[in-house]
């Protein structure tokens, strides 16, 4: 197999761990010697061991004088474990070729560095563009402080979300839900605002995957004023549930909820009665997350579109007309010209079931 084939495979293996490894990035890594795989690994799930350690301890003494494909650069630094830059030179290999650098200021070039220190060959940037995209999120939070956020809309092809009398179970079809719920696996947390728990009762869970690691659910509430007997209040210690409100919001609010098992972190003072949507993402990246996965209601992704903090949008468009009484699937934008509309680039269209996806990223 070419390089290229070896380094797709190391990419699948690191989307195992997308969802559940954060704060840490999900990488893959696959060992070669003569030809033939004698390792392969990915970042296991709440972060350890790191990939390189995973293929190493499964390829054993086959690692010295073999080929490394990983998706990150290795770490160089001692955390809560040593360096894989120093397992792999550890380990004697020979040459190691990577698809993208870390960002990481911990991390950036030195473990090129140690590599190459130790004579080891290193090669960068092969599938650079696929591994970026699946760390993403990674890198979103190192650079910017905050997680990847994607928005998902399920909505009728009028843009409505429920009839004029909220009725809104289901829009969409089975296929597509389906399709909802291993997004959200693949998601650290699933968010959503206060006016949703209220409309709808979610669990805001992955459902019929059989998934052992469940993503995060949190709310944006800025008064905490949302029913304690909802079903996010009776199951809030596990899966977690996090509740970010205002600095002023109540204390008997707060531990009302605390007591039900939720983590209730301030974001900052209310702006034009509503969460700072940007200190909020903030909030949430110093927790450790890395990718968000946003499923309204509609003020909460009009908050998000507006402030430009939408990374991707996941539309699935139902062949059902609700009209112009129904629910949108989007809140006031405050627009007065289209030129201030924000606007995507299609990356995907197909059916899944009954329905339509489509995949966009800002312009």
């Amino acid at each position: 197999m070419s390089d290229a084939r070896w380094m797709a495979l190391a990419l699948e293996l690191g989307r195992r761990g997308l969802g559940r490894v954060w704060p840490n990035p999900s990488v893959g890594c696959v060992i070669v010697k003569d030809g033939r795989v004698v390792g392969r690994g990915w970042t296991q799930d709440g972060g350890r061991p790191h990939a390189e350690t995973h293929a190493l301890a499964a390829a054993g003494t086959a690692a010295r004088g073999s080929d490394v494909y990983v998706t990150l650069e290795p770490c160089s630094h001692y955390g809560h474990t040593p360096p894989c830059a120093q397992a792999l030179i550890d380990a004697g290999v020979s040459r190691v070729i990577v698809a993208a650098g870390d960002s990481d200021p911990r991390v950036s070039g030195r473990g090129y560095a140690m590599l190459r220190d130790a004579g080891i060959c290193v090669d960068i940037g092969l599938c650079e563009s696929e591994a970026r995209n699946d760390l993403a999120g990674f890198f979103k939070r190192i650079e910017t402080g905050r997680p990847w956020v994607t928005l998902k809309l399920a909505n009728s092809f009028d843009g409505r979300i429920a009839t004029a009398s909220g009725d809104s179970q289901w829009i969409t079809g089975a296929d597509a839900r389906r399709y909802v719920h291993m997004s959200r696996a693949r998601h650290d947390a699933v968010m959503v605002g206060a006016g949703t728990v209220r409309a709808d009762n979610p669990s805001l869970n992955v459902r019929d995957l059989g998934v052992a690691r469940q993503p995060i659910r949190v709310v944006l509430s800025r008064k905490l004023d949302l029913p304690t007997d909802c079903k996010l209040a009776v199951t809030a210690g596990d899966p977690p549930v996090w509740i970010l409100h205002s600095d002023d919001a109540s204390q008997s609010r707060i531990e009302d909820w605390t007591g039900h098992g939720a983590n209730c972190l301030a974001a900052g003072p209310e702006a034009h009665r509503q969460l700072d949507p940007s200190a909020c993402l903030q909030t949430l990246g110093a927790q450790g997350l890395t990718r968000v996965y946003c499923e309204g209601g509609g003020a909460l992704a009009a908050s998000l579109l507006g402030a430009g903090l939408i990374d991707e949008v996941i539309g699935y468009t139902a062949g059902v007309a609700i009209g112009a009484e129904g629910t949108p699937s989007l809140g006031a934008l405050g627009l007065s010209v289209l030129a201030e509309a924000p606007r995507f680039q299609l990356l995907e269209t197909r059916a899944i079931g009954a329905d339509v996806l489509h995949r966009w990223r800002p312009l």
